[in-house]
């Protein structure tokens, strides 16, 4: 039997992949369903191809292949097609360009003037890079679709539970606040910013948790449709991608800085968004999208839980597999990650380097 430790998006996709390969999965979630306390609530995640580094530019496309077997499987809709645009001095357009090349992925680099007659309601000064398959993930229908399905396949799912206590051995028994106990031949951790907090027996690497703020701005031409965009220049890194319905009824683009987070805990986050965010991002929306109402319309705050080097972790210590703190990049890999750890629960495969718990120095 497999437990599995959270039910956002890494637990439940786990959850979803171990229960359709036939495995007896038990899915504990110390919340409901979908709750908006962790990293993995929302309508609007960006999905893209573009990184500096070709092993994450082919996990997204292995990414991208598993979401449409997802949808298929689940028969909802969860990755819309928008395109994505990065551009800014720091993002270094050309040389991503380059990394994409070199992995076979469509791409466009395009100067300043030709990217704004094609969007013209944001302002450029430099070289864009324009890659077609980005998109808008919707990350609460996601959750509930992964874990839909995990039940339609035979898993148990335990909501509202907490697990309180872990004594590991050749197998794993778990106590919760409820009085219940449950032994596991491995127990899947996807507990996200609550992990530094579980006291589990294996060498976690250091892991950063901050609450981020996350704003929505209307848009003055509600007929556009916008891509994703991710921009970089000084100190300054934002991202933007349509709002979904967390953006109120007006069509809005969410904007938000990647990276300036508050430090916290899972426990203690205030929930309170930071005024002097706002203000950044506000006036990043006045200076660079004047397609954009610069006021927002809407705004929250959730977790990042930063790993060394800004990479996953995805490794197993003995009966344990630990899954993903994704330093604030996950969600877009989600099936994947869901598939990885599930393959490294059932002993299928073997964890890679740059995801392991303990990290070169």
């Amino acid at each position: 039997m497999i437990a599995v430790v959270g039910a956002g998006l890494m637990g439940a996709a786990t959850a979803w992949q171990l229960a359709r390969q036939g495995h007896e999965v038990t899915l504990i979630e110390a919340y409901g369903i979908g709750h908006k306390h962790g990293s993995s609530h929302g309508s609007s995640r960006i999905f893209r191809r573009v990184y500096g580094e070709k092993l994450y530019v082919d996990l997204t496309g292995q990414a991208h292949e598993l979401w449409r077997e997802l949808e298929h499987d689940s028969s909802t809709p969860l990755l819309r097609t928008v395109g994505g645009l990065d551009f800014g001095a720091g993002r270094d357009p050309k040389g991503l360009s380059e990394v994409l090349g070199e992995a076979g992925v469509t791409c466009e680099l395009l100067g300043a003037e030709a990217a704004s007659e094609r969007w013209p309601y944001i302002t450029f000064d430099g070289p864009v890079l324009y890659q077609p398959d980005a998109g808008v993930i919707d990350a609460d229908r996601t959750v509930a679709a992964c874990v839909r399905r995990a039940v339609d396949h035979g898993a148990d799912a335990w909501t509202g539970v907490r697990v309180t206590g872990f004594d590991v051995g050749e197998k794993v028994l778990l106590r919760t606040d409820d009085g219940r106990e449950l032994t596991a031949d491995t127990v899947v951790v996807a507990a996200g910013a609550w992990l530094p907090e579980l006291g589990l027996p294996v060498s976690l690497p250091e892991l950063e948790v901050t609450q981020q703020q996350v704003f929505h701005f209307r848009q003055r031409e509600p007929s556009v449709q916008w891509p994703t965009l991710v921009f970089k220049e000084g100190a300054l890194q934002a991202y933007g991608l349509p709002s979904g319905s967390d953006g109120g009824p007006l069509p809005a683009v969410k904007v938000a800085e990647h990276g300036e987070g508050t430090p916290t805990t899972a426990s203690t986050r205030t929930g309170r968004v930071d005024p002097a965010s706002r203000t950044r991002v506000s006036d990043f929306v006045r200076d660079r999208l004047p397609g954009l109402d610069p006021a927002p319309v809407a705004e929250a705050t959730c977790l990042y839980t930063t790993a060394p080097n800004d990479d996953f972790v995805l490794d197993r210590h003995g009966p344990l597999v630990i899954v993903s703190p994704c330093s604030g990049q996950g969600a877009k890999f989600t099936p994947l990650i869901g598939a990885m750890a599930a393959d490294l629960a059932t002993g299928r495969a073997e964890p890679r380097e740059p995801f392991r718990l303990k990290r070169p120095a």
